[in-house]
């Protein structure tokens, strides 16, 4: 990403007194040290639409692709001017949506152009990934464009899991923080009250409705004990275009889950007594965005997501709270 306007990210940081910890500030300034285009995989996947696009192919070609993200190109402007999303087509399914009987969604004649009230413009100017993590933390958004200074183009789309796993695997010579040693019942880390779920008898519009207003990007899917029996993300709605389903949200969640084709984010579980250092390494390997915190009955206590983890790893020592500023 352009370089240029680092210092702009820095602007509003919340600075606060903390207990230094070296180990957690040899952390934070690998992080410094590495810039976006570190973090780019030796091979990876991108997808560019026009915004003369359809709607509908649109989100087809994200099925097809395995993508949850896309930039947009308006060619009469010659630049890219936002990025389409899987938060796109909930909006949209959420919105227009009134039953089955009633086929109101009609993504064949939309095209892109149309679609700005729901496009997100984030091309945020960010140079090291301390930067991109804040970015992405502080404006609750799931993914940064990384653009080449010189051309524009894209060149990557860098999030939360890429660069935890970034650190995990290449921070590995850098001393771990002592609060990586604290089980996840003291160390705060996470959501525990009011945790969003959804039951598995509930609707596939009730679990839209909760996307929407509660900006979660999972639920986990339980039945009458509160025990968990599913996950199902805002990457599972897109099985809906794939599907051609986008018309009929009235199917439970139970029937939903079970229609799933595509890729599929399993239940990873994490239990209070089991420490960090123990949640990182398993929501690494498994390549998942959050962990479902259960009890030992399976009943869900929390959600530990790719943002606090980073939120703590990353921020915390330096006295940073993005997520609450």
């Amino acid at each position: 990403m352009d370089a240029g306007t680092q210092d702009d990210c820095h602007e509003d940081y919340i600075m606060n007194s903390v207990d230094p910890d070296p180990n957690a500030e040899a952390y934070m300034d690998f992080m410094k040290k590495h810039c976006c285009y570190d973090a780019i995989p030796t091979s990876c996947k991108l997808v560019i639409f026009d915004t003369t696009l359809q709607v509908k192919k649109a989100f087809f070609a994200l099925v097809a692709n395995g993508l949850r993200a896309a930039p947009l190109w308006d060619n009469k402007l010659q630049r890219f001017v936002g990025m389409l999303t899987i938060t796109d087509f909930i909006n949209i399914l959420h919105r227009y949506y009134r039953s089955p009987m009633v086929a109101c969604i009609n993504l064949n004649f939309k095209k892109l152009t149309l679609m700005t009230g729901f496009v997100v413009m984030f091309f945020l100017s960010v140079h090291s990934l301390f930067d991109a993590v804040y970015s992405l933390l502080k404006h609750k958004i799931h993914r940064l464009p990384v653009i080449d200074p010189e051309s524009g183009n894209v060149l990557h789309i860098l999030t939360h899991k890429r660069i935890l796993k970034f650190l995990h695997i290449f921070g590995a010579s850098v001393p771990k923080p002592c609060f990586l040693k604290m089980q996840v019942k003291d160390a705060g880390i996470g959501t525990f009250t009011d945790v969003a779920t959804v039951s598995q008898t509930a609707t596939v519009y009730d679990a839209l409705s909760v996307f929407v207003e509660r900006r979660v990007s999972a639920l986990p899917v339980v039945d009458d004990d509160g025990k968990v029996v599913a996950l199902y993300s805002r990457f599972d709605v897109i099985n809906l275009a794939a599907q051609k389903t986008y018309n009929n949200l009235s199917m439970s969640m139970q029937e939903a889950v079970r229609r799933r084709r595509c890729y599929v984010e399993g239940v990873i579980k994490c239990y209070p007594d089991e420490t960090l250092e123990t949640v990182i390494d398993r929501i690494v390997k498994a390549e998942v965005h959050r962990l479902v915190l259960v009890d030992r009955e399976d009943v869900v206590r929390g959600i530990i997501s790719l943002s606090d983890l980073l939120q703590a790893i990353v921020l915390s020592p330096a006295g940073i709270d993005a997520l609450f500023s």
